[in-house]
């Protein structure tokens, strides 16, 4: 199986790195990290990042992995992505995305009038462009697959271990990877985020 890890300037590393940890794993799959050039990718948080194929060079995947950024709008702006995805989402099994990724499949119209789920605090904006967003944290609609923020990516990914390998093989990876989490802090993501947060939270993702 090839899974297709898309990378892109401003990327967030977790988006990608949580699911390839999961899916890089299985036996079965053939990890490609696909970008628009060779050139290093820097993510949003400075972590460097080398892709091993090119758009041009890389015309179908099994499994499309497209991650999220904290400036999810230059990477929208920049249209790269969403045309690369336009060509091999026909062709692929499952096509995912994580956190504001949705946006980039919007972009290449993959999610008009399809249930979807993005951040917390850029639902209106995918709302926007097609989507039917969902609060959920994992979001199956036929072969389109999307999650939440950040680290749903990990829960994105162990779904679709289950999917395509069987239960078994999703319990067994996710005790692997001691995926059990008990975070310090309780901060439920909000429904209704209040105002003040989601003002903050639209400076963090510069708009």
């Amino acid at each position: 199986m090839d899974v297709a890890f898309v990378l892109y300037p401003k990327m967030t590393a977790l988006d990608l790195v949580g699911p390839y940890e999961v899916l890089g794993h299985q036996p079965e799959v053939t990890s490609h990290f696909v970008a628009e050039s060779l050139e290093p990718v820097v993510t949003d948080a400075g972590l460097t990042m080398l892709p091993t194929t090119t758009f041009a060079e890389l015309d179908r995947a099994d499994l499309i992995v497209v991650p999220g950024s904290g400036r999810w709008e230059d990477a929208l702006a920049d249209g790269v992505v969403a045309a690369w995805l336009r060509e091999v989402h026909p062709t692929a099994t499952w096509t995912t995305s994580v956190c504001t990724g949705s946006t980039l499949l919007a972009q290449a119209g993959i999610l008009a009038g399809r249930p979807a789920t993005t951040h917390w605090a850029v639902r209106d904006e995918l709302a926007a462009r097609g989507a039917v967003v969902s609060t959920d944290r994992v979001v199956v609609d036929g072969s389109v697959v999307t999650a939440a923020g950040v680290s749903a990516g990990i829960d994105l990914a162990l779904t679709l271990v289950g999917r395509i390998w069987g239960d078994e093989r999703g319990r067994f990876t996710q005790l692997f990877i001691e995926y059990d989490p008990q975070p310090p802090y309780r901060v439920e993501v909000p429904d209704e985020p209040p105002a003040d947060l989601v003002t903050f939270a639209r400076s963090v993702f510069g708009q």
